[in-house]
């Protein structure tokens, strides 16, 4: 219920999100991010990473709804990493760590890597390949989770055999989701 105040107080300082988005941040930016949940309930104790977090999406909403799991947010912009730590504290997330980071500077091992858009994906997987745990426990094999929009046909040439993609527009009613997607990738 906080995170609309919160937001609208930070993009007033740092633009991290479009202004014409602010007032439909919930729709937009939370159950956007929330999707991913869609494809997967995180078990307690996965290590999820956020690459890209930019002011937290989809890292936030996915540590409030998993409380039990371990969220590192990354980002190669500071500022937004400044209000990713600001936000997670004024709302008291204990699950969530965030750095001023690029991905390939990351040697930990994780159980998911998520990520909104970032870059592509061929690019995108060389950067977290190695960063992905083998500790399985989780009822979808480890891997990436991103979320995208558009004809992906293209851009997941390469993963034709290991890229699953699964419609939003199937789990939300809103004409934003008519063209937003989670792509799975198992690595």
């Amino acid at each position: 219920m906080e995170l609309y105040e919160l937001y609208k107080y930070w993009n007033a300082q740092i633009n991290i999100i479009s202004r014409k988005d602010i007032d439909l941040l919930y729709e937009r930016h939370v159950l956007h991010s929330l999707g991913i949940a869609k494809i997967i309930s995180f078990k307690k104790g996965t290590n999820v990473m956020d690459v890209g977090c930019g002011g937290g999406f989809p890292g936030i909403p996915l540590a409030i709804l998993f409380p039990e799991c371990n969220f590192f947010l990354i980002d190669s912009i500071g500022k937004k990493i400044k209000v990713v730590a600001a936000v997670a504290e004024s709302i008291g997330l204990k699950n969530i760590r965030a750095e001023h980071r690029r991905a390939e500077e990351v040697k930990e091992k994780f159980e998911f890597i998520v990520s909104r858009a970032v870059t592509d994906a061929s690019v995108f997987f060389r950067w977290v390949q190695n960063n992905v745990s083998k500790n399985q426990f989780n009822d979808l094999p480890n891997g990436i989770l991103f979320l995208k929009g558009g004809d992906l046909s293209e851009e997941l040439k390469e993963f034709k055999k290991r890229a699953v993609i699964f419609d939003l527009k199937d789990f939300f009613s809103e004409n934003f989701f008519e063209t937003k997607k989670v792509v799975y990738i198992q690595v």
